[in-house]
C-alpha cells in the first residue's frame, strides 16, 4: 500500500547504510567476515523496516475501523441514479420509489458502505500482523547472531 511511495526512500537509505558499513568495518578476518556482517546488518534493517511497516498498517487499520470514512454518494446523486435505473413510462420496469422509500434505501446503502469499510479495516489489521509476526523472529535471531559475532571479534 504505502510501500510503493516509500520504495525510493528506502533504497536510498539502504545504499547509504551499506556504504557506511563498508567504510566503517575494519575486520581482522578479511572480506569474508565483513560480508557476513554486512549480510546480517542488511537482514536486520530489512526485517526491522517490515516490522515498523506492519505496526503502521495496524495503526491505520484500527483508525479506519474506529472512524470509517466510506465513499458514499450524496442523496441527490443516489436519487438521480435510481431514477435513471427506472425511467418512467417504460413497460416491464419497476416504478420509481417514492421519497420515503428512497430515503430508507439510501440510509441502508450508507450503512452497508460503512460496514464494508470497517470490514476492510479489519482485513488490513490482520494482514499487517503478518508483517510483524513473520519478520520479527527473524530480526531477533539475526540480532542474537550479531551479538555472538561481536563477542567473537
Amino acid at each position: 500500500m504505502y510501500f510503493g511511495m516509500m520504495l525510493p526512500f528506502l533504497v536510498g537509505i539502504a545504499i547509504i547504510f551499506v556504504l557506511a558499513i563498508l567504510i566503517s568495518f575494519k575486520n581482522e578476518k578479511g572480506d569474508e567476515g565483513m560480508f557476513k556482517q554486512l549480510y546480517i546488518y542488511l537482514v536486520l534493517f530489512a526485517t526491522l523496516m517490515m516490522t515498523i511497516g506492519g505496526g503502521i498498517g495496524i495503526f491505520n487499520g484500527m483508525a479506519d475501523y474506529v472512524s470509517p470514512n466510506p465513499y458514499t454518494q450524496t442523496f441527490t446523486e443516489y436519487k438521480m441514479m435510481k431514477e435513471s435505473e427506472y425511467p418512467i413510462g417504460e413497460e416491464g420496469k419497476k416504478p420509481p420509489l417514492n421519497g420515503e422509500e428512497l430515503k430508507k434505501d439510501y440510509e441502508e446503502y450508507v450503512k452497508l458502505e460503512t460496514e464494508r469499510t470497517k470490514q476492510q479495516a479489519v482485513n488490513m489489521v490482520i494482514k499487517s500482523f503478518g508483517f510483524i509476526i513473520i519478520p520479527f523472529p527473524i530480526f531477533l535471531y539475526f540480532n542474537r547472531l550479531r551479538k555472538q559475532q561481536k563477542g567473537a571479534f
